[in-house]
């Protein structure tokens, strides 16, 4: 029997009934044992953060400090061992889980050096004789909610800065990865963080994720995830008056047009489509390409899809893991079928692959001739499925691309100046890519989208200091 891992409840661990942790590359492969907090529980952990939140929001900074660089060199020492972890659990080739794992690393590094940051204003008043102090102050009980396809990055960018600005948290990690984020906790237990600052409860949505919904001692929610769960978060939060911060879809576009390096173009694409089983919010799947270099393109792009080597996300030849779970596996199928039946033209993959182990292995799925009203061009599929659709040049390009309901990301590939800084200031997206792929940002930088992709401040770097502080104006008369 595997040993437990328990939730953290005011510095306890606490639990008794676990959940098997299944490997996607090997389902004979049990991970873990996971315990399932109770909506009781749940509360507990509230409470005990709620508790704890007036002698952490006026801790020193130096000990904040302390704490995150400890847990950001402990797992840069353990990026191996954690990497594979989390590609045992995820899915996500060996090399993907360790560079993921090095960027929490980086996550908790930065946000060590805010916590010295932490920086306001004085200014004079238009009364004479009285001055204006205008600070950041902690909201209080930060509630997180985090999904299964970055089970450690995610998870940090929104305890690190909840952490650094002086919140306490809850955080609940998504159901199917509850390893990643249980290693994390465990790291910043070990590396000094106070009973009750931070508390774990790991289980199902509808009893950990709705009892923190429910709760008014939860002062903000940071969620990510689909954009029906994103909704119920919102309407929650309103009821009760709380901040709220989503993180949900995308479908995004990639332009090729004629006078790009044809080179660049496909892996560009490849990366953003493919790579992480197709299963990232910036993954690329509306593939924007103009007449003149359309066939071309589609031919190399198709070869390098059928080329692509899927497999156990631990072997070192593997360049596509599995899909996370029968579940999603049977989402992009029935996916699949549909852009049969809606009329588009499978040129390259589509088909389960088998390997020694059982797994959810789907070869790279390419389409060709789809229109931007199918359905696999407008609803995210979440998996290693691209359709390419073919425009006359530039400017519809950019309608099509802009022809969404969501708005995290696009991309762009072209030698022309003129192209590219126009696409930068007319893309309808958060984040907006020049000849390199849609999925990929770096730690210090804001992350976010516009439309249905996101709702309120960007996470990331300085500008999470929007969501996980609050403004206070101050004023004092001299004399």
């Amino acid at each position: 029997m595997a040993e437990l891992h328990k939730n953290l409840i005011n510095g306890e661990w606490v639990g008794t009934d676990g959940v098997e942790n299944i490997n996607p590359s090997n389902t004979a492969e049990v991970v873990g044992l996971y315990a399932r907090a109770t909506a009781e529980e749940t509360k507990q952990a509230i409470a005990a953060a709620k508790a704890a939140f007036p002698a952490w929001s006026r801790s020193g900074i130096l000990e904040r400090h302390a704490i995150l660089s400890k847990a950001s060199q402990e797992i840069t020492a353990r990026k191996q061992e954690l990497g594979e972890l989390l590609s045992r659990e995820e899915g996500k080739t060996l090399p993907e889980g360790i560079g993921e794992v090095t960027r929490a690393a980086q996550i908790f590094d930065f946000f060590a050096g805010e916590t010295l940051r932490l920086a306001g204003e004085v200014l004079p008043s238009v009364r004479p004789g009285v001055g204006v102090e205008i600070t950041r102050e902690p909201v209080g009980v930060i509630g997180i909610i985090t999904p299964w396809n970055f089970p450690i990055a995610i998870p940090t960018w929104k305890i690190a800065p909840a952490l650094a600005y002086g919140n306490t948290v809850v955080i609940k990690p998504a159901d199917l990865v509850p390893g990643s984020t249980w290693a994390i906790v465990d790291i910043l237990v070990r590396a000094g963080l106070p009973k009750g600052v931070l508390n774990l409860v790991m289980g199902k949505g509808s009893v950990v994720g709705q009892t923190m919904l429910e709760s008014k001692d939860v002062n903000a929610i940071s969620f990510t995830g689909s954009v029906g769960t994103g909704k119920r978060v919102a309407s929650a939060s309103l009821e009760v008056g709380r901040k709220f911060q989503l993180e949900m879809g995308g479908k995004n576009p990639t332009i090729v047009l004629d006078d790009a390096d044809l080179k660049v173009a496909v892996e560009s694409v490849a990366q953003s489509a493919f790579f992480s089983t197709g299963q990232r919010c910036t993954a690329s799947s509306r593939i924007i390409v103009t007449e003149g270099i359309h066939d071309q393109f589609v031919e190399a792009l198709a070869e390098r899809a059928r080329n692509l080597r899927v497999g156990n996300a631990l072997d070192k030849d593997t360049e596509i893991g599995p899909v996370v779970d029968p579940s999603q596996l049977k989402q992009d199928t029935d996916y699949i079928e549909i852009g049969k039946q809606e009329g588009a033209k499978l040129v390259a993959g589509g088909e389960l692959v088998k390997k020694e182990t059982e797994g959810y292995f789907l070869q790279p799925t390419l389409f060709t001739e789809a229109n931007n009203q199918m359905r696999i061009s407008r609803e995210e599929i979440f998996g290693p499925v691209a359709s390419v659709i073919r425009v006359k040049d530039y400017e519809e390009a950019l309608a099509v691309s802009n022809d969404t309901d969501f708005g995290l990301s696009a991309g762009i590939v072209t030698t022309s100046l003129k192209y590219a800084t126009h696409f930068k200031r007319n893309a309808e997206a958060g984040m907006v890519m020049v000849n390199v792929p849609t999925a990929g940002v770096d730690f210090h930088v804001p992350f976010g989208g516009r439309k249905g992709s996101s709702y309120g401040p960007r996470e990331q770097g300085k500008y999470a200091a929007e969501f996980f502080t609050v403004v206070k104006t101050a004023y004092t008369a001299a004399g």
